[in-house]
């Protein structure tokens, strides 16, 4: 049976919240799992240049979260876990994807926009003031990392269905002008995934400041959510369960079971000290394993380092090869 490639990439610019597990990391684990799907996962830290400028942090987020990958059970037998530094051929495919690339295309990337648009917004008089190759190319390295693997399946918030078609248009351009060699990727957008609300009821975000790192000690965890905000409500007034940010957050991490006994004493009127705690305590519970391995995985990193190698040389295993193959095609000679 052919099995599809599907492609996700991690950013690695910060700690990993309980956000980022509902509406990315478990959906991935569970498609690792499948016998059709062919996973590829990589730790996108050349895409975190764009934003990070700070490197003890740049190297303290990819081991944080390579960890958390690993401590929730990702299976690295039946994927490639790879960090996008250490596969050279990504660069070199960028470079030949942005000599065939127009730069109106680029002009057209909503990042670089809305940059644009802030600078318009403050006065300057140069709308690129402050604005990176970095920032303004994303779009081609991230084209490369899903080009190179000859993916099929990209799965991607509804903010990132831009850059997929771009990573086509290009691809296109290319077979056009030297014979098909990319496969063309799809965008995977799943509207079940639930946006997840952060402490303030908005969408849980590094951004927002107002996220619940996935991993925080508990006494830590307990404190967050109890600063989660809710209304003034009495304790035995019938209570939204669809409008409260400690039920979205229960919802997407409970059973069906669970969640439909927790509207009944939504509907029963449940105190929001009551409800705080309840949930404290579920999460504890299901994350106390995961966070003991995954503070041993940071206590001993050299594992993660040999893991993320391993991931390195099964990646350029694909790679290497196709990339001699698109140097051909261009008329530079690879692999001789």
């Amino acid at each position: 049976m052919a099995r599809k490639r599907v492609l996700t990439g991690i950013t690695t610019t910060g700690t990993p919240h309980i956000g980022n597990y509902v509406g990315a990391i478990r959906p991935a684990i569970d498609a690792s799992r499948r016998d059709d799907v062919q996973s590829f996962y990589f730790l996108a830290d050349y895409h975190a240049l764009i934003k990070c400028s700070d490197p003890k942090r740049l190297r303290q987020s990819t081991l944080e979260v390579a960890a958390t990958w690993l401590a929730l059970g990702l299976d690295t037998e039946r994927c490639v876990f790879y960090r996008q530094s250490d596969v050279p051929e990504i660069p070199e495919l960028t470079w030949i994807l942005m000599c065939l690339c127009a730069k109106g295309l680029m002009n057209r990337a909503h990042a670089y926009k809305a940059a644009v648009a802030e600078n318009e917004q403050t006065g300057s008089r140069d709308p690129d003031k402050g604005i990176t190759m970095g920032l303004f190319s994303y779009p081609v390295l991230m084209a490369a990392d899903i080009l190179m693997f000859k993916t099929e399946k990209v799965p991607v918030g509804s903010d990132q269905i831009q850059h997929i078609e771009m990573a086509r248009d290009i691809a296109s351009r290319f077979n056009h002008f030297y014979g098909r060699h990319f496969v063309l990727p799809d965008a995977v957008v799943d509207e079940k995934t639930r946006v997840l609300p952060g402490l303030d009821g908005r969408k849980m975000s590094k951004s927002y400041n107002n996220t619940i790192p996935l991993f925080v000690p508990e006494k830590k965890l307990r404190k967050l959510i109890m600063k989660i905000k809710t209304t003034a409500q009495a304790a035995d007034e019938p209570k939204d369960p669809d409008t409260c940010a400690l039920f979205g957050i229960f919802q997407a991490v409970a059973e069906d079971d669970e969640i439909a006994a927790m509207r009944k004493r939504y509907a029963a009127g449940i105190g929001w000290g009551e409800m705080k705690q309840t949930l404290f305590e579920y999460l504890n519970q299901r994350l106390a394993a995961p966070r003991q391995r995954y503070m041993e995985l940071l206590e001993s990193p050299e594992y993660i380092h040999q893991v993320l190698r391993d991931g390195a040389q099964k990646a350029r295993s694909y790679a290497a090869p196709f990339l001699d193959e698109i140097r051909r095609a261009v008329g530079i000679r690879g692999g001789q």
